[in-house]
């Protein structure tokens, strides 16, 4: 067995996990049930951690920021996306439906998707520093193409994401007990516990090296520049 690294100090570094239940409080969620375990290994390493249960929340549709400047009677998710931005680590956890992710998560998705041109103190795009993950239950297929598609959103936005940033449970194909029902299996599942634990020390060590890094380095990547024709490799006489 090769030895062990050095543990790395995780403190001050916090997670937001948003569950994109269908069900509000205070009704099961079996989604929580991953979310706890996830957040138990953070936790237990000194990460604050943050948790929203989308579907309690007025978040309007839309992509921009704030869509009560564009018709909406109420919004939350001003509020929210502060919660969002406090966060190093952000982890999208929702169900599997007919294959694919459920409504709240495309939801929760296109309003962080609203925020993505804003730019930070760097002239880099808002999210760059922060890194992101997925967790996905149901007792259906689609694990991985839900994965894909969180990740790709997360990524096009301006996260980080590390290796193996995704875990899940399934059950049977087709009708079946769910993750937190009795005799399920799922709370005992080693493959998927050992996938949560290594998708969450993942997001931390990449967290904790993005932190101690000041971010993703601004060479090459401030919009600014570009629209200012100042971008690297190519000759530009008047910004040289």
């Amino acid at each position: 067995m090769p030895a062990q690294d050095t543990p790395r100090d995780f403190t001050g570094l916090r997670a937001l996990y948003i569950n994109c239940t269908l069900n509000r409080s205070p009704q099961l969620s079996h989604t929580q049930g991953l979310v706890d375990r996830s957040a138990a290994v953070m936790e237990r390493n000194g990460v604050e951690v943050d948790q929203i249960r989308a579907v309690d929340h007025d978040i309007a549709v839309g992509v921009r920021p704030d869509m009560t400047e564009y018709g909406a009677e109420s919004d939350e998710w001003p509020a929210l996306l502060q919660r969002v931005l406090a966060a190093d680590i952000l982890v999208l956890a929702g169900p599997i439906w007919l294959g694919d992710n459920s409504s709240v998560t495309r939801r929760v998705i296109e309003r962080l998707y609203g925020y993505s041109g804003v730019l930070n103190d760097k002239g880099q795009y808002a999210y760059y520093g922060r890194v992101g993950g997925c967790l996905l239950t149901g007792n259906e297929d689609g694990v991985k193409h839900c994965s894909m598609s969180i990740l790709y959103s997360l990524q096009h936005i301006g996260y980080t994401i590390p290796p193996q940033a995704d875990a899940g449970w399934i059950g049977e194909v087709g009708p079946g007990p769910s993750y937190l029902d009795p005799g399920s299996g799922g709370p005992e599942n080693d493959f998927t516990n050992r996938n949560v634990s290594f998708m969450a020390y993942n997001l931390m060590h990449l967290a904790a090296l993005l932190r101690d890094q000041g971010g993703i380095p601004a060479y090459g990547n401030q919009r600014a520049r570009w629209e200012a024709g100042c971008d690297p490799g190519h000759a530009n006489p008047e910004h040289r």
